[in-house]
């Protein structure tokens, strides 16, 4: 596999977002991702940013997350999952 390299330009107006909880929305061509923020306390989420990409996208970050997860683990250690709060919501099959 070949590596090509790119220059990314980020706009200096782009701010970072935190989210700690995803919805995943998919259909036939394109899977949708809603990156949230749950507010502590009250059973509300506030929506941060909103990224669609097409399965094919989908699978290599699905590969990339994968290899990018266990290098980090062999450093850092297991991440362990949070059991009993669920952070990702797939929605399947929206229109």
């Amino acid at each position: 596999m070949t590596t090509h390299e790119i220059a990314v330009n980020i706009p200096q107006g782009l701010d970072p977002v935190y989210s700690n909880m995803i919805q995943i929305a998919y259909k036939e061509d394109e899977f949708t991702f809603v990156f949230l923020h749950q507010i502590p306390g009250v059973n509300q989420a506030r929506a941060k940013a909103i990224v669609s990409i097409t399965p094919t996208h989908a699978k290599n970050l699905l590969a990339v997350l994968t290899r990018t997860m266990a290098d980090f683990e062999s450093k850092f250690g297991t991440v362990k999952s949070q059991q009993g709060e669920e952070t990702v919501k797939t929605i399947r099959g929206y229109s």
